[in-house]
């Protein structure tokens, strides 16, 4: 417990002196070394100056490695670090990384004849231009890699790395193995030999998991070392960028990285490879709301999902209650929605857009039967020829409410909120896994639901999440949600909130404080006497409480058969909008803006008339942000634009 972490990226950089051909970069605001010194052993150093008192390599010990990969040829291996004796061209302890697996090397006089051995982890893709800190625990027979603090990968190998492996001689190479061939073509931020313990829980306390620092050079922290006199900085840090003024420019992969200046609202922005980010604005203030557009629509709308689809626009699809005409899709042009194409759904209820890989998908959660009398839901596929969705797989639902797509360990993942089937509110809800092999959604795990009305995915640092809303079990409203965790390939239930017909569920960030909010429609039990308002009903928001390790209540907003709320942001500012649909006596009701005050809490801003409100979306264009609300009790729809100062 006393022994420090042996910095072996610092000894490349001693006091800020860069070897020549190392340069500094700096990549989505972090800095790493770039290591294509024209000599290898350019980037190597005596083992003897990080082992002074002992010539022998630790026998129990923690790698931990902050890095940024390049997208490397299928075949191609490249060394992150090795260490290798003067007289001999064998590694005795190295690390390489070829596509979705990461080799650990290590050499074994007495257990292996003398022959190097090898301990492999499979399934580590880290070629997604991300950061990413890699922790690898060694002990024994026993090794675990940790990927940016995510479940471990844990291994036991028949040979054990050596008790006594000598370093007498040798010398560590970075990026390499003493050659050319096989050089690391990344960036490297971190790389630190911690020994005789596993840094898992030293590193895994931040919420930035993918660029963690357990001790990085000087040269690469956020504020550089102090230059020597007057002296021009040494080691300035270097990146591939320009700024474009006057109209907002393309954004792809030609251009990522680039910057562009905005002078009309003053803003500098960053393409991201698909999207221009913002990164200096003036912060703008909510000063109020005006109607901007009315899109009528098919029928009732039940639900509304606004998506982007790269390089070929804005869209809102609206689920409609009626078939025919069934349910439509919309395309911004010329900042307004205007009818793109219409697809035949039955009594619809929800949208969902997500993609996988390059594909791109929309799936609709019908609540009725088709002519054929087969009740199904449906996934529809982008088609980049015909620029139309065509239908691509039918899946048996009951009384579908609502889609929740997902990620986890980069499998995909497809939930349906089934209502009820026939009578019977209380049956399963389906997680269903896109399986690669075939191109289809097949059934992963089934989870009994009560009348649930919607699924809501989040993630915590390492850890994913689904929460179902219970709405009804055929008796009452007033039933339990649920919250489930992801853990060993499965959902597992974490935690029961009592929920009063509960429609909607919506997480959100405000700095580092995790929240979730629940949508209470109304207040039923066929056993308890009847309240003077079945709909005049507190919804609830729930803060996330590490410690304790479970959502506590943060705070009760009285609603009116609140069936969906909607965070958004404008500047600095954070907001929540409620749709009330419903206040015993009529449809229309105000929906209402409420404003984050910190101490105080959510509080009323801004009261918006809505007929029937069902469903909020917010979204943002070039020419400002908006709100696109749907009503459940007429055919149209309204956009609303928020006006800032």
């Amino acid at each position: 417990t006393d022994l420090h972490p042996l910095d072996i990226l610092s000894e490349v950089v001693p006091a800020g002196r860069l070897a020549p051909g190392v340069r500094v970069f700096q990549v989505q605001g972090v800095r790493g070394l770039q290591l294509a010194a024209s000599k290898p052993q350019a980037l190597g150093f005596p083992a003897s100056r990080l082992f002074i008192h002992c010539d022998c390599f630790p026998e129990e010990f923690s790698i931990i490695i902050t890095l940024k990969v390049l997208n490397i040829p299928a075949k191609r291996n490249e060394y992150i670090f090795t260490l290798m004796a003067e007289e001999s061209p064998s590694v005795l302890v190295g690390l390489r990384y070829a596509p979705d697996k990461l080799h650990f090397l290590f050499w074994s006089q007495e257990h292996a004849g003398g022959w190097q051995t090898r301990v492999t982890f499979p399934n580590v893709s880290l070629s997604d231009n991300q950061w990413h800190t890699l922790i690898l625990a060694v002990s024994g027979q026993s090794f675990s890699l940790t990927v940016d603090c995510s479940v471990p990968k844990d291994t036991v190998v028949e040979t054990p790395f050596p008790a006594s492996l000598s370093v007498k001689r040798a010398s560590f190479y970075l990026g390499n193995r003493r050659r050319r061939k096989g050089m690391f073509t990344g960036l490297l931020r971190q790389l630190v030999l911690l020994p005789g313990a596993d840094a898992t829980s030293r590193i895994c306390t931040a919420m930035n998991f993918k660029v963690v620092m357990l001790s990085v050079p000087a040269v690469l922290q956020d504020v550089p070392a102090k230059p020597v006199s007057n002296e021009v900085l040494g080691y300035p840090y270097e990146t591939d960028t320009k700024v474009t003024l006057g109209s907002r420019p393309p954004c792809t992969k030609q251009e990522k990285a680039q910057l562009w200046f905005n002078a009309p609202r003053r803003g500098l922005y960053l393409c991201n490879g698909s999207a221009w980010v913002s990164m200096l604005e003036v912060k703008r203030k909510l000063d109020y709301v005006e109607e901007y557009q009315n899109l009528v629509t098919n029928s009732e709308t039940m639900g509304v999902e606004v998506f982007t689809i790269p390089k070929v626009g804005l869209f809102a699809a609206t689920a409609n209650r009626h078939t025919p005409p069934g349910s439509a899709i919309y395309k911004w042009t010329d900042g307004k929605f205007v009818s793109y194409q219409n697809i035949p759904t039955y009594q619809a209820q929800a949208w969902k857009y997500f993609t996988i890989g390059k594909k791109i998908f929309l799936a609709v959660a019908n609540f009725e039967q088709d002519a054929r009398g087969q009740e199904l839901s449906v996934i529809y596929k982008w088609s980049r020829r015909k620029e139309k969705f065509i239908t691509y797989q039918r899946i048996t639902t009951h009384s579908a409410r609502d889609w929740e797509a997902f990620v986890i360990e980069g499998e995909a993942f497809l939930a349906v909120v089934n209502h009820r089937e026939g009578n019977n509110h209380n049956i399963d809800s389906v997680i269903y896994r896109w399986n690669p092999r075939t191109g289809l959604f097949e059934t992963n795990q089934t989870i009994p639901t009560s009348g649930a009305y919607d699924w809501e995915f989040f993630t915590v640092g390492p850890y994913s999440f689904l929460a179902v809303a219970n709405t009804f079990n055929g008796t009452s409203t007033k039933i339990y949600s649920h919250i489930y965790i992801w853990l060993s390939g499965s959902f597992q239930l974490f935690q029961s909130i009592l929920t009063f017909g509960a429609a909607d569920w919506e997480v959100f960030h405000i700095g580092d404080r995790v929240f979730l909010a629940v949508a209470n429609s109304h207040s039923y039990d066929s056993g308890m006497p009847a309240p003077s308002n079945f709909y005049a009903i507190n919804s609830s928001i729930y803060e996330l409480n590490i410690t304790a390790q479970m959502f506590v209540k943060f705070q009760d907003l009285l609603t009116y058969s609140a069936l969906d709320w909607e965070f958004f942001s404008v500047g600095d500012d954070s907001f929540l909008v409620v749709a009330n649909s419903f206040d015993g006596f009529t449809f229309s009701v105000n929906s209402i803006i409420y404003r984050w005050q910190g101490y105080e809490g959510f509080v009323a801003a801004h009261h918006l008339p809505t007929v029937g409100c069902r469903d909020w979306e917010a979204f943002h264009t070039t020419e400002g942000s908006y709100l696109l609300y749907s009503s459940a009790k007429e055919p149209l729809s309204k956009v609303l634009k928020l006006k800032t100062t």
